[in-house]
């Protein structure tokens, strides 16, 4: 083939640059777990039986309150023909795995202290943490919310995660796997960047792997949507994941307290900003949570508090936020029923689409008159992980590629 011009050397080598930038910006998802809840603990409150606890008791809710297939399909919203199935499996999960993800709350939930009783606070923090880890008890993910830079509170907010780290590592000789750190409110990209240098200096200090600690944000001011991709920039390999905080954000934009919600259309702006900005980078998204709690332990109350939550609990999942904030035992109940009715609603057509595209004919016109695309089958499988990893599906029902 003739050709007009004789070398593209350089505009290959700059294709290539900008490729390699991009792969760097964005290098995808990292393929591990993801919790599909963050549960947080006040710092004051958390035991090595504080997961287990939260879980008896949210069993015992179920048991009360949702005692069958047919009071599940009213107090979750969950289709009758799944109802039995759901039921079983979030009895199963509440008895074996309660909580995920774990925050030891030593910001809002927890408040201002002394220096000397949170300093024994921390030290309380580390000897739960260590006997949770020495029984097997500790959560898969699990870690601390430290004070906001923000609000004057950096210099308590290092001191208190470097005592623990500190002291953990002392006690344990090692920093247990699935650790992670919460930095609320943030309001300006450069406390990111010197939160980062901070773990940098800690790691250097005590002998760990470069980029062990990691971290997550929480995005929960006007300035952290609009410099969001500024705070990713100086957070670096760091950054786990992004949290939308609604109430913080719900109150800084002026919405009066009956409007600070989940679902108010000004939380979909911001988590639609979240998602754009952060699609592609390997920082994970999760929802915030409700205020909404039982009154009593009367069927009534328990029920409203449980419709309020799985209903924000499905809104999220069909947005495209496959974890969220749970603050009360009766939520771990209401986050299991509604993600395990999410994934199994339709759950044998995604395996055979899956099956049928990984075996060379997905691009043929399905019976519904669809036609397959890569992306979609990418979605499919990835939910089909996540129904796995939570507790939905047993890994034997669906065949995965590596």
């Amino acid at each position: 083939m003739k050709l007009t011009l004789s070398s593209l050397d350089d505009l290959n080598a700059r294709v290539e640059e900008a490729r390699e930038e991009h792969e760097r910006r964005y290098p995808g998802d990292r393929g591990d777990r993801q919790p599909v809840h963050t549960v947080y603990v006040p710092a004051d409150r958390f035991t090595a039986e504080t997961p287990s606890d939260m879980g008896a008791e949210a069993l015992r809710l179920l048991n009360a309150h949702a005692p069958d297939p047919g009071a599940i399909a009213t107090a979750f919203g969950v289709g009758q023909s799944l109802a039995g199935t759901v039921r079983e499996r979030v009895v199963a999960k509440l008895a074996r795995e309660p909580v995920e993800d774990v925050r030891i709350d030593f910001e809002d939930g927890y408040g201002v202290r002394d220096d000397e009783e949170e300093d024994a606070h921390v030290l309380r923090a580390v000897e739960e943490v260590a006997r949770a880890y020495e029984a097997r008890r500790l959560p898969y993910y699990w870690g601390l919310r430290v004070k906001s830079f923000a609000e004057g509170g950096h210099e308590r907010g290092l001191r208190t995660l470097d005592g623990f780290l500190t002291g953990l590592a002392e006690r344990l000789g090692k920093l247990p796997g699935g650790f992670v750190v919460t930095f609320p409110k943030i309001v300006v990209p450069e406390h990111v960047e010197l939160f980062a240098e901070f773990l940098g200096r800690f790691e250097d200090e005590i002998g760990l792997p470069e980029n062990m600690l990691r971290f997550e944000v929480q995005i929960e001011t006007p300035q952290s949507i609009t410099r969001l991709g500024e705070i990713v920039e100086a957070a670096g390999r760091r950054l786990s994941a992004a949290h939308f905080g609604v109430f913080d954000y719900t109150a800084a934009i002026g919405l009066p307290p009956s409007e600070q919600r989940l679902d108010h259309p000004a939380c979909e702006y911001a988590r639609h900003v979240m998602q754009v900005t952060l699609a592609g980078t390997g920082v994970r998204l999760s929802d915030g949570s409700t205020n909404v709690v039982p009154s009593s332990d009367d069927t009534a109350d328990v029920h409203r508090a449980w419709r309020t939550h799985a209903a924000l609990v499905r809104y999220s999942l069909l947005h495209g936020y496959n974890q969220g904030w749970d603050l009360h035992s009766a939520h771990l109940a209401s986050r299991f029923a509604s993600v395990y009715a999410f994934h199994l609603a339709g759950l044998d057509d995604a395996i055979d689409r899956v099956r049928s595209w990984n075996a060379g004919d997905g691009r043929d016109v399905r019976t519904d008159g669809v036609v397959d695309e890569p992306a979609t089958i990418k979605a499919l499988t990835a939910r089909l992980r996540r129904a796995v990893d939570c507790g939905a599906i047993d890994a034997s029902a669906v065949s995965l590629p590596d």
